[in-house]
């Protein structure tokens, strides 16, 4: 809807195209026309836009639609393919966009920003598709590492939105589902802005899931391998590895991680009946390194096997763009471009860290038992590191939320081995008074559903330690939301993410005690809770258990995650 034009030697003049819906004759059209506007416009365009795109998460068609085909999943790839053609795509189109193609249980986002940041510092214009976003829907498409400008997404959105509503008549009145849409809008972005490369980020599995309309990849790459979203996988590591192999393609050059036997095995039958070749990524220490270790922008030993998978998908890449039909290396020498890419890498939201002062919050959004695994191993080794330079007793904070069907109680029974002084429990909602931004609405569950699974979390952590499950009836919040309980012990429910990081940081962080933020009153018994954190030298806050939730929290204490 909007191209950001400047007009004359004014700054703030644009030239905004407006895709209206108008009559014209029997039926109703789309057309464009310009307009002369402020800044502001584009603002309030892209919240139309994003306000529309959330229609898509409840549209009652599209879901029952989904349903059915889960029971078939072959539908799902020729729906996915019907919704492309009528955007005005083709799937021959995307053969151009010379993808590189990732799935994995845990890892492949870390991944695939090691591979576009290495191919990137090349020189190389990449396109870079993700899920889930954190604050903004608009992180999920990104050119040259950066989420799509607020006026390019309003522009392509409508572009696809107008093509595929106008033709929903003829077709039952379909409309694709969310992460359909979006993942057909990156396809149309990454073609108009002619990227050289485009890394696709599988949404779920990969057999079925609608990023392997794509049909000819330049290399794929699979990372650890894991249990989740059994309803929809399969409810062994097995069945969840045969998913992930159907990304491979006949002829294409494909890598591994390190996987255990059963569903390494899985996977080779895969390749060999794809008729594609698969090679298993050596240790990140195997590669011919003379400048000592390489060294990661993002910490934590598991994200060793992702650099190494990286190295391989961006060598590959790079092997046949530059050096047509020269096999793949197991271990080659990294070029200083590919040591300095690692190096840079930023994923926010992936083993994190932001200081606020006395306030340090440590975010990771690990939402399986393995990944809590390697976030607690993170959080128990940098957080130890600050502890000992600390001007005295610091508090240590857990604020969890987990959500669809994660087995939350165990990953709650491995936190308990980091001694937190406070378990503090919330929905996946940045704030309880109505916001308007619609980049982190969620139609699909009930708020009700939210809280109750937060005390059933929260019930989870006292049974873990042994605190038994005497729930009180005291609401945490005054004159606000039910069924939110207070428990008498060191665990807390609050209705919204802000509440929560308002109790857990007590005034003691200046981006949350700020004028543009609403302070939400406790009960005074609440607040006397907190006095051991009021005393602390230093207050440690481990996010973790949810993407979404890590989104939340960003969207409060990070400003610059908002523009």
């Amino acid at each position: 809807m909007v191209i950001r034009e400047g007009i004359g030697q004014s700054s703030t003049l644009f030239l905004c195209h407006l895709l209206l819906l108008v009559p014209l004759g029997a039926t109703l059209r789309y057309v464009s026309m310009q307009v002369c506007c402020g800044p502001q416009c584009c603002t309030l365009f892209t919240q139309d836009a994003i306000c529309t795109l959330n229609t898509l998460q409840t549209n009652a068609s599209a879901l029952e639609q989904v349903r059915r085909e889960r029971g078939n999943p072959q539908l799902q790839l020729q729906a996915m393919k019907g919704f492309l053609e009528r955007a005005g795509l083709t799937v021959e189109e995307l053969d151009h966009l010379n993808i590189i193609h990732v799935t994995g249980t845990k890892g492949k986002g870390s991944t695939c920003a090691f591979t576009e940041h290495i191919l990137r510092s090349y020189g190389f214009r990449t396109g870079f598709y993700s899920s889930p976003h954190l604050v903004q829907v608009r992180e999920r498409i990104r050119i040259n590492g950066q989420p799509i400008r607020k006026e390019l997404f309003t522009k392509y959105f409508w572009q696809v939105y107008g093509r595929l509503d106008e033709t929903k008549e003829a077709h039952g009145g379909t409309m694709p589902a969310y992460f359909r849409f979006l993942t057909i809008l990156a396809f149309h972005v990454f073609l108009q802005e002619k990227v050289d490369l485009a890394v696709i980020e599988v949404g779920i599995g990969g057999a079925y899931d609608c990023t392997n309309i794509i049909r000819r990849p330049w290399v794929c790459g699979i990372s650890s391998l894991g249990i989740d979203h059994t309803q929809i996988l399969g409810d062994t590591i097995e069945k969840i590895a045969w998913q992930k192999g159907g990304i491979f393609k006949t002829g294409v050059p494909a890598f591994t991680v390190k996987q255990p036997t059963s569903p390494m095995a899985v996977l080779e039958e895969r390749a060999k009946d794809i008729r594609c070749p698969l090679w298993v990524c050596p240790e990140l220490e195997e590669y011919q390194v003379g400048c000592g270790p390489l060294h990661l922008g993002l910490a934590g030993q598991h994200q060793r096997s992702n650099a190494s998978l990286a190295l391989q998908l961006s060598h590959a890449w790079l092997q046949r763009r530059c050096l047509p039909g020269v096999p793949p290396a197991a271990c080659f020498k990294p070029s200083p471009i590919m040591i300095k890419g690692l190096a840079d890498t930023e994923w926010p939201g992936r083993t994190q860290m932001l200081r606020h002062g006395t306030v340090t919050y440590f975010l990771d959004g690990a939402h399986t038992t393995r990944s809590m695994q390697a976030c607690i191993q993170w959080f128990k080794d940098t957080a130890a590191q600050h502890e000992r330079n600390a001007a005295g007793p610091v508090a240590r904070v857990l604020l969890f939320n987990a959500t669809g069907e994660r087995d939350s109680a165990a990953m709650l029974k491995l936190l308990v081995s980091c001694h937190f002084d406070f378990a503090v429990f919330c929905p996946n909602i940045t704030e309880a008074i109505a916001s308007c931004n619609a980049d982190q609405q969620n139609f699909n569950v009930s708020v009700e559903n939210m809280l109750t699974r937060c005390l059933d979390n929260e019930r989870s952590w006292r049974l873990h330690n042994h605190m038994g499950d005497n729930p009180s009836t005291q609401l945490l919040i005054q004159d606000s939301l039910p069924l939110v309980l207070e428990n008498k012990s060191d665990t807390l429910v609050f209705p919204c993410i802000l509440s929560a990081l308002q109790w857990i940081t007590q005034g003691r962080d200046a981006v949350l005690a700020g004028p543009v933020k609403t302070v939400i009153p406790v009960k005074p018994s609440v607040t006397a809770k907190a006095a051991p954190i009021r005393e602390a030298a230093a207050i440690h806050v481990l996010v973790t258990g949810s993407l979404h939730l890590v989104g939340g929290v960003l969207k409060h204490i990070d400003p610059s995650s908002n523009k």
